[in-house]
């Protein structure tokens, strides 16, 4: 099959591309890299360097005529979000509209969206289920939700089959660790070139999954028959404290000590997904542990720090 990933080049769409190609789809990209890297993409693979609200994005569609569309593409950071809503809005809600219109114009099979636990907002019981209530506590998780509610509306009166993810927090190689990045990919950056590590409160609780098993879920969503919403997600409650010493544990840096500081206003103290849904549903389950995963980014970024050194 052919398939678009849209942000193909960023942290998670790499992975995803990767995934798609051992299955021997046929993959393009369309991604304008202000976030992703050509870098990550493996060799050969068919990049399109442009906006997903770029006109000329309609003769990428009409010249690759893709079966299946992996819509990743997105402005990811809460900060920006909130400093600069409408650019939030444009990428993540429009952007997400004009890829829609263009699947259904050209017939595509089915749409997959990544979208993000950020939707539920503070939770009222844990595990978070898909049937929990949503609430946007700020502009990026709000464009996220719109965009899930245009894509909702748009399988309901068109012919485009669709399947919505939502994302616990995602760690991985390839990770940017500036800008929004995730605490594991900053803890590992931080440790490695011996930088002073803070962590704020510590007793929060976060639900952690490898960057290769979301790859391996968007695979199998897009192409199975499921339809409407799921949690993707470890389904397991880590608190920050107990991250940290693990990633202590695992790159041999057992002597740093963190400095803590006051927990930020706004963070949500406790937040993990129930993933039982996408597993009786999609036939997907997550493969790493956290521990696994955490050795695997590790081995990324050692290499990194040793190409900067050299």
């Amino acid at each position: 099959m052919k398939v678009l990933v849209t942000g193909g080049a960023g942290f998670i769409g790499s992975h995803v591309v990767e995934e798609l190609l051992n299955d021997q789809h046929e993959v393009f990209v369309i991604d304008n890299c202000v976030s992703g890297n050509p870098e990550n993409l493996p060799t050969g693979t068919k990049l399109f360097l442009m906006d997903i609200n770029d006109p000329r994005v309609e003769s990428v569609f009409e010249q690759e005529r893709p079966d299946y569309v992996i819509h990743l593409a997105a402005q990811a950071s809460v900060v920006v979000s909130m400093n600069e809503p409408y650019r939030d809005f444009f990428t993540n809600t429009a952007g997400t509209v004009n890829i829609l219109q263009l699947s259904n114009k050209f017939a595509v099979k089915k749409f997959l969206f990544a979208s993000t636990a950020a939707v539920y907002g503070e939770p009222s019981y844990l595990p978070i289920d898909e049937n929990h209530t949503t609430h946007a506590p700020s502009f990026y998780a709000l464009s996220k939700y719109s965009a899930e509610k245009y894509i909702q509306y748009y399988s309901k009166f068109n012919a485009l089959d669709s399947c919505i993810l939502r994302f616990s927090n995602v760690y991985g190689p390839r990770q940017n660790v500036n800008g929004e990045a995730g605490v594991i990919s900053i803890f590992i950056d931080r440790l490695l070139k011996e930088q002073e590590i803070n962590i704020y409160g510590g007793s929060q609780t976060r639900d952690f999954i490898f960057v290769k098993d979301i790859a391996k879920a968007c695979c199998v969503a897009v192409m199975g028959g499921a339809k409407g919403i799921f949690n993707v997600s470890s389904s397991i409650e880590t608190g920050v404290d107990e991250l940290f010493n693990l990633i202590s544990e695992v790159s041999g840096k057992l002597g740093v000590k963190p400095e803590y500081k006051p927990e930020r206003v706004g963070d949500i103290q406790n937040s993990v997904l129930d993933n039982r849904k996408a597993m009786r549903e999609l036939n997907w389950y997550p493969s790493y542990s956290l521990s696994d995963g955490l050795q695997e980014t590790l081995l990324h970024f050692s290499r990194l720090e040793h190409q900067l050194i050299v």
